[in-house]
């Protein structure tokens, strides 16, 4: 007999959901940050040097919150590992029960279902339990530095894109150059973001150009007007 060798988009969520996330907002936060304020027209260099703060902020910021987000999801499934450490050690039989029960409501016999679970006990009591009966899967865990490391990474390599627009763009063109790059880099994004995780592409593509286009536009209106009043 072959092993199981499929294999299948779900063990990317953990790393990719990070990574849409962090490039998306590097390129949405950074443009428009870029894009309200040169739309209160400052000088070149001031231009420049919120792009750069963006960046590092930005990179910084999305680490430590993914990295705390996440963290507090795996310490949650540590703490329901342990309980259930505890739960198999004091009540065996009743444990077996709740997982034959599990298998009955999914339509397997009760003798069936019994014996599936005495099996899977005997492999691997505490496995069978997280996956089937609290539905904690190895493939789905929490990783919290690889998720901060992605997100900062991410997000660094997408805001990167809007500075250097930014400071190869003549100043006077930029309130229109930046849009449309950062627009067509969103769409790209987003369809690549669902072609990785098999989700349809168009539509993952329009939505993500249209959000950022309008984070864009908003930002860049409030800079005009707080531009033109302070």
């Amino acid at each position: 007999m072959r092993s199981h060798s499929e294999g299948h988009l779900v063990s990317r969520i953990g790393w990719l959901r990070a990574a849409v996330l962090g490039a998306n907002d590097g390129i949405v936060s950074t443009a428009s940050l870029i894009m309200g304020v040169a739309a209160a027209d400052p000088s070149r260099a001031t231009i420049l040097l919120t792009g750069l703060a963006g960046l590092v902020a930005g990179a910084m910021s999305m680490a430590a919150g993914e990295y705390v987000s996440v963290r507090s999801q795996a310490d949650t499934e540590a703490a329901d590992r342990e309980k259930e450490v505890a739960e198999l050690a004091a009540a065996p039989e009743a444990e077996l029960i709740d997982l034959a029960s599990i298998y009955r409501e999914r339509g397997v016999d009760p003798a069936t279902a019994r014996a599936v679970a005495e099996q899977l006990m005997a492999h691997d009591a505490i496995g069978a339990h997280m996956r089937d009966e609290l539905g904690l899967h190895e493939a789905l865990a929490a990783r919290p530095v690889q998720a901060a490391a992605a997100s900062a990474a991410s997000f660094a390599a997408g805001a990167i894109v809007p500075l250097l627009t930014a400071i190869l763009t003549p100043h006077a063109m930029l309130v229109w150059v930046l849009p449309t790059v950062t627009v067509a880099l969103l769409a790209a994004l987003g369809g690549l973001g669902a072609r990785a995780g098999g989700a349809p592409v168009a539509a993952a593509m329009v939505r993500v150009a249209f959000w950022g286009a309008a984070a864009m536009a908003v930002t860049a209106a409030i800079g005009r007007v707080a531009g033109a009043n302070l």
